[in-house]
């Protein structure tokens, strides 16, 4: 290991890949956990908890490409695409198999690499992620309306983009109502204001929202969760994605963990981040990495989805969800 390494371990690194530059970032030894970030995001947002975690785990955490320091070029930007870029990324890597970790949209991708290498998956933590519902923030759904683009475009122009961001941040110390997230905001809002950047968070939101709200879910697939060890960590103080959601995670799956964190957001991985990295270990520890056998899976597959839930059941879960808080 270079000095370098030493003084900097989650320093970001470079590989290309089918001709586009990819940017991640990787740390510590041992079992291996895949840090997936969220829309607009980069893996800066892994920060508060790298450290840490690589006291006892191989971490990687990598930009999507058209996020952060990966290139942002015109092309997939849909789940699948995504999931299929993890896995060439962990095969360049040699890894074979992780501990795969996704926050809001990094959450969807998990679930769908999931889907996808079931094979190459030991667990799945799933950091408020979207995919489990259709509520979503008006600002998201904003971003697919007709001409949203030149609206962002003008929006984020050097001319405002500082006193927006202060504003933001204002706003966020301000313990109004639905606040708590707007200084995470003002730091996507000035990512948005690279064009390349603007363009990628538009196409990766138009193949997983409209204007009605997310239009992917995974909650029929959730069953799966049976033969993957699942958790789901959410901040009660959401205002991005309802920490409601977390309750259908219950109803679906009776082996799941879920853990709901007091006085946190949209990233509790942030606001919580010693409570995050004591709740992520525990897992690890707890749950043995599930083995990949094509007859179980196949047996799961044709067992097909429990029925839905009725009202009475979902009213009973959310009462079950508010009374276990971290």
């Amino acid at each position: 290991m270079s000095e370098h390494d030493r003084s900097d371990p989650c320093r970001t690194r470079f590989v290309s890949l089918h001709g586009h530059r990819r940017a991640y970032r990787m740390a510590g030894e041992g079992p291996t956990l895949l840090l997936l970030h969220g829309l607009g995001c980069d893996s800066t947002t892994w920060l508060p908890v790298m450290g840490r975690l690589a006291e006892r785990f191989r971490v990687i955490a990598p930009d999507f490409l058209g996020h952060g320091e990966s290139d942002k070029p015109r092309g997939d930007y849909s789940l699948g695409g995504y999931a299929n870029a993890m896995r060439d990324l962990l095969t360049y890597l040699e890894v074979d198999r992780v501990t795969v970790v996704g926050h809001s949209l990094g959450g969807g991708v998990a679930m769908q690499f999931a889907y996808q290498y079931p094979e190459r998956t030991e667990r799945i933590c799933l950091v408020a992620p979207g995919g489990l519902g259709t509520d979503v923030s008006p600002l998201i759904r904003l971003l697919t309306v007709p001409g949203a683009g030149l609206a962002l475009g003008a929006l984020t122009a050097p001319p405002l983009r500082g006193a927006v961001k202060a504003s933001l941040r204002l706003l966020s110390r301000s313990r109004l109502p639905y606040t708590h997230d707007l200084a995470e905001v003002a730091g996507v809002y000035t990512a948005l204001g690279d064009p390349g950047n603007r363009a990628a968070v538009r196409a990766v939101t138009s193949h997983v929202v409209d204007w009605r709200g997310q239009r992917i879910t995974m909650s029929d697939r959730a069953y799966l969760a049976e033969v993957v060890p699942l958790c789901v960590v959410w901040g009660e103080k959401d205002t991005v994605i309802p920490a409601l959601h977390a309750a259908a995670v219950r109803q679906r799956s009776s082996t799941a963990v879920v853990h709901l964190f007091p006085g946190s957001g949209h990233f509790p991985h942030k606001d919580q981040p010693e409570l995050f990295a004591d709740v992520l270990t525990a897992f690890v520890d707890e749950q043995p990495a599930a083995t990949y056998r094509a007859r179980r899976w196949r047996a799961v597959l044709r067992s097909g989805a429990r029925p839905e839930a009725t009202p009475d059941d979902a009213a009973a879960a959310v009462v079950d969800l508010a009374a276990d808080v971290c």
